[in-house]
């Protein structure tokens, strides 16, 4: 019988996401104080503060909740979740660095991110469906349910269109399918049309991928049914084919996103402005940092929405490398207690839900934290706990009640 989630793991789970709440909320005040007029000065710290309140009720009040009320409501809430996703393309609107897309709901003059609460619903139904195996999925046949319950979420994200939101549910599906102990090559083939996707930019590398996939799948062949290598060949033949025609559907604003990903100077007065001051706001920190407010590029507002996709930035400028590398071992240590709450849950659906949450975090943080320096396209998608967003850091909290119900769970 495994052994309850200690009180290190529960208590440096909740203690390590109020730590990096209130370091979110610090840094949002500091991203207010410019030496220009700027709508961040406006108390926006006070909002998140706010919301983090809220969302130390919401825990106090959900952690109680017993686990099989979470079961029970996963697959009500996750239809619930998807309508809701379907009246938004409707009726949405855009906010914030999201003017242009159909992301949010207003009720009562409260905007709300309905996609967020998606993930949480998409988490719980995903890991009722996988917790009811009795074996891990041995065929990429058994993971056709799993993805199709993904993927009407993200497509009608993707629709909206919110690239950098859509990645998260990417997380969790492939977070999950890991957690359900699926074999390293399939899962390999499952993301494999995606990387055909990315190749396909170059003939020569995406011929020489098609042929290491199909050696791959060759020497794969007795665990695999011949329909599945087959389709596996076609999904990324596919892929490859629609990756013109995708690239020339892309706005123009999306196109340079990608290109100055590869050089930013090839625009750096307009699309490539983001990243270039990003990289000089972090790389001018140093070792230490400028201090506390104390940034440069950030008062004089050169950090693009520094207040919500690019704060990371303004914590690099202001508390330099050591500042970053401590606030990245908070996420490595959040990371780690989710791990160990996930091997000690005493039931399946437990161990699952904590790992699809993980999932999600770990996506945000690794696609923020790299769009900053450079590592990664910007797909505007905040950082966990730490960018400002009410409805997101209610949820993420939420969340994280959640992961503390299901963790005590009797089996």
């Amino acid at each position: 019988m495994k052994a309850r989630p200690t009180w290190l793991d529960e208590g440096g789970f909740t203690a390590t996401v109020l730590v990096l709440s209130l370091v979110g909320v610090a840094m949002i005040y500091s991203a207010g104080v410019l030496e220009v007029p700027s709508r961040i000065t406006e108390g926006l710290w006070l909002r998140q503060g706010f919301f983090l309140g809220a969302g130390i009720v919401g825990l106090l009040l959900v952690s109680r909740f017993p686990s099989r009320m979470f079961e029970w409501a996963a697959m009500p809430a996750y239809v619930l979740a998807v309508g809701v996703l379907a009246v938004t393309l409707v009726v949405g609107s855009g906010a914030g660095t999201a003017e242009g897309v159909k992301s949010f709901l207003s009720i009562g003059g409260f905007r709300f991110q309905p996609a967020e609460a998606a993930k949480i619903a998409t988490v719980l139904a995903l890991a009722v469906l996988l917790a009811r195996r009795d074996d891990p999925p041995r065929y990429l046949r058994d993971l056709l349910t799993p993805a199709a319950l993904v993927a009407v979420p993200l497509v009608l994200v993707l629709l909206q269109p919110d690239l950098g939101t859509a990645l998260a549910f990417v997380g969790i599906f492939f977070a999950m399918i890991f957690w359900a102990r699926t074999p390293w090559p399939l899962i390999i083939f499952a993301a494999s049309p995606g990387v055909a996707l990315i190749l396909a930019y170059s003939a020569r590398v995406w011929s020489v991928y098609i042929v290491l996939l199909a050696i791959g799948l060759y020497l794969y062949r007795y665990r695999l049914y011949l329909v599945e290598s087959v389709s596996v060949i076609l999904a990324n033949v596919a892929a490859g084919a629609v990756a013109q025609p995708l690239w020339n559907s892309l706005a123009d604003y999306q196109r340079n996103r990608l290109l100055v990903f590869l050089d930013p100077g090839l625009d750096p007065r307009d699309a490539g402005w983001q990243l270039i001051q990003s990289k000089v706001a972090v790389g001018s920190g140093g070792l230490l940092g400028k201090g506390f407010t104390a940034g440069t590029q950030k008062r004089l507002a050169f950090i693009p929405e520094q207040h919500t996709d690019f704060i990371f930035s303004v914590l690099g400028e202001e508390f330099g490398f050591i500042g970053t590398l401590l606030l990245l071992a908070l996420f490595g240590f959040l990371f780690l207690r989710m791990i160990r709450m996930a091997e000690a849950a005493r039931t399946p659906f437990a161990g699952m839900f904590i790992f699809g949450i993980l999932g999600i975090w770990f996506t945000h943080v690794f696609i923020n934290v790299g769009m900053t320096v450079g590592v990664v396209p910007i797909t505007g998608i905040p950082l966990p706990f730490i960018s400002y967003g009410g409805s997101f850091l209610l949820m993420s909290w939420l969340a994280a009640a959640t992961v503390v119900a299901v963790a005590n769970a009797d089996p």
